[in-house]
């Protein structure tokens, strides 16, 4: 019932174009990515408790006060973190009006939908995050969610892409499929074991002295190296699947997605390293999660392209008929 009259409500909107549903999908990966970078920078910069309570950022304000205590710069960057919130909101419920206004079929609707319940989801984690004085591991959840989401919206873009009243068509064998999920599984790890590096890194997020922010008290050392041979697993299954797939013959869609991918990860390996020898400069750990977030967004476009729907080719007219 409540359904159905929200679908009144946006049979009232104009009817969004393809371009136009891509385009809002396009906004949603950008503002999911983008979060994720700016939750970055709050870290690095010592800004996580800048608004210290949640979801107002002042005990009794919902915007940054003059308090001696926090410093201007801290509220600033916390603050503007918490505004982007807002953008990654529109963008999520402009896809979600899109597509029920342009009667995409179902699979489309649940991904759309899955953009502001997670947002919602991310919110609260983050409120969490906040309430406990970043506390490392709700620090750790709170990006592992933003690089699902991510995924989540790169996989949407391909969706909404698709004719819906297309056919399946699978473009590779099943074993090369179940190669390529095997590698989301391996980035998975290698963004867990990211995320436990920086836990028990120099960027705690907060610099208080009377708070201090609980760590991870592990060999910072022993997790670097466990993150790298993660990575190394990671792309050694990519280069395999590379092989694979030029030996069963590809699209070029996927040959330039496997490429792009190829690259970011070897990019990232760099940054990486970078990382390591020059101790963790605030800058990197931002271009590193960017660089997390990139390679997320094209396992995934990698993974959505190697199942498609295309159009249903109209049967060719005989000579009899066309006489």
């Amino acid at each position: 019932m409540l359904y159905r009259a929200f679908v009144g409500l946006v049979d009232r909107l104009p009817l969004p174009s393809l371009r136009v549903q891509r385009l809002i999908a396009v906004a949603v990966i950008l503002s999911q990515a983008g979060i994720s970078v700016t939750g970055a920078i709050v870290r690095v910069t010592a800004s996580g408790l800048g608004c210290p309570t949640w979801p107002q950022c002042f005990p009794g304000s919902f915007t940054p006060v003059g308090v001696s205590e926090v410093p201007v710069i801290h509220q600033t960057v916390e603050f503007g973190n918490r505004l982007l919130t807002f953008a990654v909101t529109l963008c999520a419920a402009l896809i979600v009006l899109a597509v029920v206004r342009a009667r995409r079929r179902k699979e489309v609707l649940v991904y759309a939908w899955l953009m502001p319940g997670g947002t919602v989801v991310q919110a609260i984690i983050g409120g969490i995050t906040v309430r406990t004085g970043l506390l490392w591991w709700t620090v750790a959840v709170h990006l592992l969610a933003s690089m699902a989401m991510v995924w989540l919206a790169v996989v949407l873009y391909a969706k909404i892409s698709e004719p819906d009243d297309g056919i399946a068509a699978v473009q590779v064998p099943a074993p090369l499929r179940w190669l390529t999920a095997l590698s989301g599984v391996a980035l998975a790890g290698v963004l867990i074991a990211g995320t436990l590096v920086t836990a028990a890194g120099p960027h705690a997020g907060d610099k208080s002295i009377e708070r201090p922010v609980e760590r991870l008290q592990v060999e910072i050392v022993t997790l670097v190296h466990l993150h790298s041979q993660l990575l190394i697993g990671y792309l050694a299954l990519l280069v395999g699947l590379a092989f694979g797939l030029f030996a069963a013959g590809i699209t070029p869609a996927i040959r330039t997605r496997l490429f792009v991918l190829l690259a970011l990860v070897l990019a990232q390996g760099l940054v990486g390293v970078v990382q390591y020898f020059t101790d963790v400069p605030a800058a990197l750990v931002a271009i590193h999660v960017g660089g997390a977030a990139a390679c997320t967004a094209a396992t995934a476009a990698l993974w959505a392209s190697l199942r498609t729907r295309e159009e249903i080719a109209a049967p060719a007219l005989s000579q009899t008929s066309v006489r």
